[in-house]
């Protein structure tokens, strides 16, 4: 597979052969399964106190002819407490059972529960390259929605420091209607509004360079827009929303990374003779 080298003022330079990964069979069952393990990490555990609807004692005798006993009262055997007494009668109320006024929960949630998905490493690695192989894909990147498709630029653009020239450069580029797509932010329905996420954004282009560069915080506050390096690809980055083809601009230097380095295929270990 072969892409268009484009310099920094957008015109097209000499093509550039892609590495092995590109040559992937498109695989959007393990790029999903990839992505939702990815997420998983994310999740914070939560639960309910191991104490609550506990608080309180609710033990009575079971013997029929003891002091303080609900037996002969025509009561259900529910755990109950002593609300009041006068004199011998005592004035019982549930307690402590799923069934009564504050009572522990039945089947509560618990913060020790593991949320931490497992997958494995050959079958990531081939849902990385079969994300990054959908990405050279115009078809996979239209039906997503990006109004542009993926392309590799020459690594001087790793040096730009200041989000307005990184804007100017993605114009030159050919992503005006684009970066007028992501622009769109929406207020969220619902109650999202009050927990800290109240607008709705569309994601953009992904930049990724070969090495930890000036681009990394140029970029950073483009809206929907994120930059990655090379080696910290992950299926989330490359497929948002497990959908395949997000629109992706290469470093030409972060193509040979990934061919001298032989990312995302097994590493064979040299043995000492």
């Amino acid at each position: 597979m072969k892409a268009a080298l484009v310099q920094l003022d957008g015109k097209k330079g000499k093509e550039l052969t892609l590495p092995r990964q590109f040559s992937e069979e498109f695989r959007p069952d393990l790029i999903k399964k990839a992505v939702l393990v990815v997420r998983s990490h994310n999740i914070q555990a939560y639960g309910t106190s191991p104490n609550a609807g506990k608080r309180q004692s609710s033990f009575i005798t079971k013997r029929r002819k003891a002091y303080k006993t609900t037996y002969g009262r025509g009561q259900s055997r529910t755990p109950r407490k002593i609300l009041s007494r006068r004199g011998m009668n005592m004035y019982y109320v549930g307690a402590f059972a799923p069934n009564t006024v504050g009572g522990r929960v039945a089947h509560p949630s618990k913060a020790e529960r593991i949320w931490d998905r497992k997958m494995n490493i050959q079958e990531r690695r081939k849902a990385i390259r079969s994300a990054l192989a959908a990405t050279m894909n115009p078809g996979l990147v239209k039906k997503r929605g990006h109004l542009a498709e993926s392309f590799v630029v020459e690594s001087k653009v790793e040096d730009i420091k200041k989000a307005k020239e990184v804007y100017t450069f993605l114009m030159n580029a050919g992503l005006e209607k684009e970066l007028a797509r992501i622009a769109i932010k929406k207020i969220r329905a619902g109650k999202g509004k009050n927990r800290g996420r109240p607008y709705k954004k569309k994601k953009g282009p992904l930049l990724v360079v070969s090495k930890n560069c000036a681009l990394l915080q140029s970029a950073a506050n483009l809206q929907g827009v994120d930059i990655c390096a090379v080696k910290d690809l992950n299926a989330e980055l490359l497929a948002p929303g497990t959908d395949a083809g997000r629109l992706t601009i290469w470093s030409d230097k972060a193509l040979e990374i990934m061919e001298k380095q032989n990312l995302f295929f097994t590493q064979k270990k040299e043995t000492k003779k």
